[in-house]
């Protein structure tokens, strides 16, 4: 364990048991709560109201604010046919290619595709070679993810784990980080083979919602896959842009594309601020 006082207090409190009252504050109508909540965060992170649907005083609960829309215009789409789409508002952490299996975290630090897509060996190998982008969202972000490519949802995987924090430090010191935390992966059957977006949860992240299904619940022991176009589960089809999810305090989106398909801009390094609908990179 990391002798980092922030690391190791991670690894003592209840992460979980932090989370679900972070959630119940979080879903709070009560006008003197959501509004100091709400006012609060905005001074803090100083975020930029001018470009949301809706003004400070219009939301339902913090959760509702957090998760705000955007004003029509807010997030041009690069050229959808030609370029992958900038799924999430947020910064680099990680971008480049899968090697031998494992997807770079920090110096020093990686982890195994497919412990990542919850231990699916097969479609792990689909990724060998192939590129991937993490992309983290700060509290001052735009919440919602949005898709990078066109495609139709084959499957998900709701993925039970620990909920660190996860920033440059925890990147930096927890093994596995994004393999251990809860997640929600995402997998596309696109022009451009298999896609993945996996959605990372973190500390005081309350949840995560899909476009097709709602609330994610969590905090379950054991995988639970669902797939679409099979029995009664419509397959939900979605053009490059569209929204697929939110976080209700965010967290981590993680790209995966097949070798060969993709080539990211040689601008993207780690920390390089990114936008919803900003080019990432060329479709080949």
């Amino acid at each position: 364990m990391s002798t980092n006082p922030f690391i190791w207090l991670q690894h003592i409190v209840p992460q979980h048991g932090l989370s679900k009252l972070a959630g119940r504050v979080a879903r709070s109508e009560k006008p003197w709560l959501r509004d100091r909540l709400i006012a609060r965060f905005i001074k803090a992170y100083n975020v930029n109201m001018a470009e949301a649907e809706r003004g400070e005083g219009e939301f339902r609960n913090f959760n509702d604010f957090f998760t705000r829309a955007l004003k029509p215009g807010a997030r041009p789409l690069a050229d959808a046919a030609t370029d992958v789409i900038c799924p999430a508002d947020g910064a680099i952490s990680q971008i480049g290619t899968i090697e031998e299996g494992r997807i770079f975290q920090a110096k020093g630090q990686s982890y195994s595709t497919a412990e990542l897509l919850g231990g699916d060996e097969a479609l792990a190998a689909k990724f060998e070679g192939g590129n991937f982008a993490t992309i983290y969202l700060s509290p001052s972000d735009y919440h919602r993810v949005h898709m990078p490519v066109a495609g139709t949802l084959e499957h998900t995987a709701y993925i039970p784990g620990d909920l660190f924090s996860v920033n440059t430090v925890t990147a930096e010191n927890v093994p596995r980080l994004f393999s251990r935390n809860e997640r929600l992966s995402c997998v596309f059957d696109t022009r451009h083979g298999a896609v993945a977006s996996v959605m990372v949860g973190a500390m005081i992240v309350a949840s995560i919602e899909t476009v097709w299904d709602g609330l994610v619940e969590p905090h379950r022991r054991q995988i639970e896959v669902k797939r679409f176009g099979q029995e009664s589960a419509e397959a939900p089809a979605f053009a490059a842009g569209d929204e697929m999810g939110r976080f209700l305090l965010g967290s981590t989106v993680i790209l995966l594309f097949e070798p060969g398909k993709i080539a990211w801009d040689d601008s993207l390094a780690p920390l390089t601020t990114v936008r919803m609908g900003q080019s990432l990179g060329k479709l080949l």
